[in-house]
């Protein structure tokens, strides 16, 4: 599949890889694709922000929904609420006090994986580029694989920051078609 990327394409899963790293992540899921769009340089990134999508924010929403072990649901049905366990913890103790503690030097090294939702939101690029009948993969079908499912931590993440992610969709398959043209 990955021969079939463009190479603003792969470029957005490598800096995806650079970005969960930088993050100091031990895989690569959808929330680090969309911190690569919003957080370098490419034909999304202006889209993304009209929506509201800055990269500064979505890093540190990113932080706080870090895979820590906890589950904010579960915790919530016994009367804790995560984030003000977290807001309080880092009032007393400083941001990120209850982030997992880093490695050696500092950051994974070698290859990160991608996660199982990671590389659904990858195959879905490949049905969106089939979908609009374009033969390569852009960067765009990428970010509506990312988009795609409301399970998708990236898609929790854009609602939160404000984005309306169908219109957002459909700006992106706007923009892809016009390509296109």
């Amino acid at each position: 599949m990955f021969e079939r990327f463009t190479k603003d394409a792969r470029r957005v899963v490598v800096l995806a890889q650079e970005d969960a790293r930088m993050l100091n992540h031990h895989h690569i899921g959808t929330e680090h694709l969309l911190l690569a769009f919003c957080a370098h340089d490419n034909a999304m990134r202006g889209t993304l922000r009209a929506h509201g999508l800055e990269a500064a924010d979505l890093r540190h929403r990113i932080a706080r929904h870090a895979d820590d072990g906890l589950d904010p649901e579960a915790l919530r049905t016994l009367g804790i609420d995560l984030d003000a366990v977290r807001e309080a913890t880092e009032e007393a103790f400083g941001e990120g006090a209850l982030d997992a503690p880093r490695g050696r030097k500092g950051r994974p090294t070698g290859h990160i994986p991608f996660t199982p939702k990671a590389k659904k939101a990858m195959e879905l690029s490949l049905r969106h580029a089939i979908r609009l009948k374009q033969k390569e993969i852009a960067a765009g079908h990428i970010l509506l694989g990312v988009l795609h499912d409301d399970e998708f931590l990236a898609v929790r993440l854009a609602a939160e920051a404000g984005a309306d992610v169908a219109e957002l969709r459909a700006d992106v398959t706007r923009l892809l078609t016009t390509e296109a043209a």
